[in-house]
């Protein structure tokens, strides 16, 4: 079975970009047709999804955080990046990588494997 695992500094400063490694075991990231997504959750908010890479390269963000937010990859480790620019107090939240495919593109889809979780913490 896939399993997931975020790792990263967690507490990042506003000078600094936020980044996050998202290590996948028990399955490729370049395997047909899966989708490697970051989401996240502030404190006593809900869930957020922020992007995916998918299995071929290539990426897609939510429009709230498209301009500041890019994913990346590294096939030979098996493993995908968030890079989050110019952090602010508000990106402040627990931080998970996930799998998600499409049981009907483009409007059904689950994220069926996660990570535990990662709290961030952006602060002066």
């Amino acid at each position: 079975q896939v399993q997931l695992q975020e790792s990263g500094p967690g507490l990042v400063k506003p000078s600094q970009t936020l980044s996050l490694t998202c290590s996948v075991s028990g399955g490729s990231i370049t395997t047909n047709y899966y989708y490697w997504s970051w989401l996240r959750q502030p404190p006593g908010k809900g869930l957020e999804w922020i992007g995916y890479i998918s299995y071929s390269g290539n990426t897609y963000y939510s429009p709230s955080l498209k301009s500041r937010a890019s994913i990346s990859r590294d096939t030979s480790n098996n493993r995908f990046s968030l890079q989050l620019s110019s952090p602010i107090p508000e990106d402040t939240a627990r931080y998970y990588c996930a799998k998600m495919e499409y049981t009907d593109y483009p409007t059904d889809f689950i994220f069926d494997s996660w990570g535990q979780g990662t709290q961030v913490t952006v602060s002066s």
